[in-house]
This record gives structure tokens, sequence and C-alpha cells, in this order.
């Protein structure tokens, strides 16, 4: 189940917030300018479908989103557990940066935990199958996908190097707890 947590960038180790319903999820999140929706497919989806297949299955939302926000470039990005550059991949993000561009993400499978910090708080969100999540850009995360990935994502952009990640070298994201799919509950 989806969820959000509340820290004070101060104490990593004790809530100031825990929510799960999709709905105040959502509440929280749009007070921050973050976007939070639950899509459902159009299409059942096998295990290991194809990118067009993905595409396919989500096509009305994902028309909706790039005529609304005019992104350019849609893609779906697929990491298993077996995957053989898992480590540096899930590395490559773990500490607190930025984009010059939304950050916009939807879990089709698996599950991912994004990390937010903005002013003096750290909202975690706990993102899962039929969640999107929209970051606004230059908003201050890190995102791990856990040791042993699992997602399906649709991912937006407007501009090819939307993606590339501005690190601030703060050391806050070291402090806060890793993904631990096992223990997220």
């Amino acid at each position: 189940m989806s969820r959000l947590r509340v820290f004070s960038e101060a104490d990593p180790s004790t809530p100031v917030l825990t929510t799960s319903g999709q709905e105040a999820i959502a509440k929280e999140l749009a007070k921050l300018g973050v976007r939070w929706e639950q899509w459902r497919a159009d299409a059942e989806l096998e295990p290991g479908a194809s990118t067009e297949a993905v595409m396919a299955a989500y096509r009305r939302d994902i028309d909706r989103l790039v005529e609304e926000k005019g992104f350019r470039t849609v893609d779906v990005v697929s990491i298993a557990p077996d995957h053989p550059d898992r480590e540096a991949m899930r590395k490559k993000f773990l500490s607190e940066h930025f984009h010059k561009e939304d950050e916009v993400r939807f879990f089709v499978a698996g599950s991912g935990l994004f990390t937010l910090h903005i002013g003096n708080e750290v909202y975690e969100i706990l993102c899962e199958q039929g969640d999107l999540i929209g970051v606004p850009d230059r908003t201050k995360h890190w995102f791990d996908m856990g040791p042993a990935p699992h997602f399906i994502a649709i991912r937006f952009f407007t501009d090819p190097d939307g993606w590339v990640g501005y690190f601030t070298d703060s050391g806050l994201a070291e402090r806060f707890p890793r993904y631990e799919p096992d223990s997220a509950a």
C-alpha cells in the first residue's frame, strides 16, 4: 500500500505524520505542488509485457498528461532484481539532487521510494503499482529502488537533458532510512 511519512530533517528516526490513504496522500502532497494520482490500466498486462503493450494499456492517461504538461518524450523503464547493473543504478540517485524539469513517473508494477526535501521537512513517499508522482522542477529529492529492484515505470520528459541530476552534496539522504521492500509496511 502506498504511504507518505513526513519527518523533520533533524530527526530521521521519528515521523511527524504517517498516512496511507490515496486521498490523504494527494492532499498533503498538493500543498507542496507535488502531483499524486492513481491510474488504472485499460487492458490486462502480462509479466514481461512489451513497452508497446504498457503504453497502450495506459494510453488515455498518458495522452492526457502529455497534452496538459507538454511532454515531448515518454518511455518505459523496467528493472528486475537480477539486473546486472542494479547496484550502480540504485546508488546513482540515492543522494540528494534536483532536476531542471518536473520528474514525473508512473509505477506500472513494483515499487520505489521517493523522498523529497522541502524546507525543514523530509517527505518519504512509497510509490507502488498504479501511483503517479510528479515532483516539481528544482525540488531536492532522492530515489531508492531497493537492493533487489522490481519495477516498471513510465517516465515523462520535456527536454532530453531534463533527467540530469544536480547533486547538492548535503549528506542529508544518507541519514534517512533506505528502502527495504520487505520492511516497508
